[in-house]
């Protein structure tokens, strides 16, 4: 009997059956803006297709150039279009899948000086303002939505997901905070949904009764002046009357101040609204948000909170997630970590989107697939040439370098100074909100032996035994940084190793040197009780800690305000440099981390010069003013710099050396680079 029986359940659509349980969520790639794009999203897609999964929805397409989130995009608005859209759709069903095309009209959203909205106004996360669109224009709209699943019905997709929620244009018209008309668009909430309303049936009436049409509703907008609870139950049975065949939900507008997909978000943390939605239509729901394995998908299922559920960060990480599970090897399945900075964070600096664990999602075509990529052909005595490589180092670049090459045939050992796999992904695993990269780590050593590698823990390779090997991969990371200053010698000054790793005491006052990524790592990790750190915080404990209200007593579900576990610490949080702190974190993550922060009262100083530490504490001069931190202690996160005292003897000694992430270059912990750069090399190998 299957671990997941209701995953496994085939869904009766009436004129079509989905084969599970899983729809892969929509996720704009940059793959549809760039030239042959669609190329590279056929194969993209293709390969999630192959992996079983039930539906696969698309990244959003505008039906017109006003929805587009981009000057530079392409609408689907003309058959001319429709072709580019066929490479896609054509090598999703010769995998035997089903494809959704996902609408998408940005509104106010979009980067350009053409957006437009229900009425004047301005996103907080666009520098553009947006008009109101006038009467004869939203009637327009309108038709522009039919036009657009009209053309994706010919070029074959499956249906479309009509796109109202993440406080894009459709959600801007339900919403009175936005939606400010006084004709027959705005005012009350009947007026108000009749733009949905009208899209929703409208595009029913011209596809017909066979064609999917999914609608994504906002079941929680988490912004003041959002739906109530009975506006959006209404809003649901009227979308069902209209003619949708799916609901999807969605879950808070792009501009709302509670992290939704974070890796601080408890897993499966929002299907409690879909299952208070649950009963009140009779179509399937989709549950949705950090439901990232298998067994936190079976539960939200065996909970009655969904009939599907939507995963799309997962398929990045691993394009046969489904099939691993239908075999019972969970444990085999790359899990997707929320860590954002290789998909969400490339789509908002407009760089293709890939994947931090599996560099190869959404570069199918540029990077080979290891499992189809053998090292070497064999002779024609039949023997093999696969070469034996040495991989120094099982931080994550080495893991991956070494998992690949032997993947591909060859001969791989793997050496590890101490006694466990993980490198510097060790010490993030202890941070509140990062504890999902223990995941990379336990997949990584599941790949290693199911793939043959030796591994020797507790062995600090010698340039020596080095020269034995065809080839040698130098993944041995980064140390701390030394500052040099008086002081920096006193009891009372440790490094972040010290504390993350070594676990060295630190008082209930402490000074970090550094506000980079490893400095609000560290500062997250001390400003919370070691006692009860965020992973073991319940979804309800989590939406009190950010303000959600789960009884959903105002409009968007939002509390009066945010309820922090208190910090049991005193912390500042120094740099040298002027502005604010973590300018340089990612793009979509930055904001969490700030306001996690400030919620434990983080006290943030910028423009520092350190000038020593004595039995006083921390002496510093801040914007030219003198100051004493009176801290029991000092962390220095500093940056870091390369571990590596082995290539230059092995390069002389005529072996072949490639080194890899941060021992190349230590600029920054830049785990998605280092694993990117082990995959390019195993797979050159």
């Amino acid at each position: 009997m299957s671990n997941y029986p209701n995953l496994f359940q085939p869904l009766d659509l009436g004129f079509t059956t989905l084969k599970n349980r899983v729809l892969m969520g929509s996720m704009h790639t940059m793959l549809e803006d760039i030239p042959e794009g669609h190329e590279r999203l056929a194969a993209f897609y293709a390969e999630r297709a192959r992996g079983q999964v039930g539906l696969i929805v698309t990244g959003g397409v505008a039906p017109n150039k006003s929805g587009l989130a981009l000057p530079i995009g392409h609408p689907l608005d003309n058959e001319d279009e429709v072709w580019k859209h066929r490479v896609v759709t054509d090598a999703v069903h010769a995998e035997d899948g089903k494809i959704c095309m996902q609408i998408l009209h940005t509104g106010r959203y979009g980067y350009s000086e053409h957006n437009v909205s229900a009425s004047d106004t301005k996103a907080p996360i666009s520098p553009f303002p947006a008009r109101g669109l006038t009467g004869e224009e939203v009637e327009q709209t309108i038709k522009d939505y039919v036009k657009c699943a009209e053309l994706a019905q010919q070029a074959n997709y499956d249906g479309v997901e009509i796109m109202g929620s993440e406080g894009y244009l459709i959600n801007q018209f339900i919403v009175s905070k936005i939606n400010r008309r006084d004709d027959e668009w705005g005012g009350a909430y009947e007026n108000r949904i009749k733009f949905p309303l009208e899209i929703v049936r409208r595009t029913r009436e011209a596809v017909g009764p066979n064609f999917i049409i999914i609608y994504r509703l906002s079941m929680l907008d988490l912004v003041e002046g959002g739906s109530t609870w009975e506006e959006v139950v209404h809003l649901a049975k009227e979308i069902e009357k209209a003619g949708a065949t799916i609901i999807n939900t969605g879950i808070g507008w792009h501009e709302a101040r509670v992290p939704t997909i974070g890796t601080i978000v408890p897993r499966g943390g929002f299907a409690w609204v879909t299952k208070r939605m649950m009963g009140e239509v009779s179509i399937p729901l989709v549950a949705t948000n950090r439901i990232n394995t298998p067994e936190v998908a079976e539960q939200v299922l065996a909970d009655g909170c969904s009939d599907m559920v939507s995963m799309a960060r997962p398929f990045l990480a691993d394009p046969q997630f489904v099939t691993k599970a239908a075999a019972e090897k969970p444990e085999e399945i790359n899990t997707c970590i929320a860590c954002n900075q290789a998909c969400l964070d490339h789509t908002f600096t407009l760089q293709v989107s890939s994947c931090i664990v599996n560099p190869r999602a959404c570069h199918e075509t540029l990077l080979p697939d290891p499992s189809v990529a053998p090292a070497a052909a064999p002779t024609e005595s039949g023997s093999s040439v696969a070469k034996k490589i040495a991989v120094v180092g099982a931080g994550p670049a080495g893991m991956a370098a070494a998992t690949v090459a032997a993947e591909r045939g060859h001969d791989v050992t793997i050496f590890e100074a101490s006694d466990k796999l993980g490198g510097q992904f060790k010490m993030a695993t202890v941070i509140p909100g990062k504890e999902e990269y223990r995941q990379t780590i336990r997949y990584y050593g599941e790949m290693l032996e199911k793939h043959g590698v030796t591994v020797r823990l507790n062995t600090r390779a010698t340039a020596e035994e080095l020269t034995s090997f065809d080839e040698v991969v130098i993944a041995t990371g980064v140390t701390p940084r030394k500052l040099d200053f008086p002081g920096i010698d006193h009891p009372k000054v440790l490094d972040y190793a010290d504390v993350l790793a070594a676990k060295k005491k630190v008082g209930k006052s402490v000074a970090i040197i550094g506000a980079g990524g490893i400095g609000f790592d560290v500062a997250e990790y001390l400003s919370h009780d070691f006692d009860h750190p965020s992973v073991s915080l319940s979804v309800d404990e989590y939406m009190k800690e950010w303000g959600v209200d789960m009884a959903y007593a105002r409009g968007g579900s939002l509390a009066e305000s945010p309820q922090p576990l208190p910090s049991p610490r005193e912390v500042y949080l120094l740099k040298r440099s002027k502005g604010k702190h973590g300018k340089n974190l990612g793009k979509t993550t930055g904001w969490i981390h700030r306001s996690s922060l400030a919620m434990k009262q983080v006290n943030m100083l910028a423009q520092c010069t350190y000038e020593k530490v004595d039995d006083a504490g921390l002496h510093i001069t801040v914007a030219g003013e003198p100051r004493v931190l009176d801290v029991e202690s000092v962390v220095i996160c500093a940056g870091q710099e390369p571990l590596d005292v082995l290539s230059k003897k092995l390069t002389a000694a005529g072996v072949n050396v490639h080194v890899v992430g941060g021992a190349l270059n230590a600029k920054e912990l830049d785990a998605k680079r280092a694993i990117k750069e082990a995959w390019e090399v195993a797979v050159a190998l």
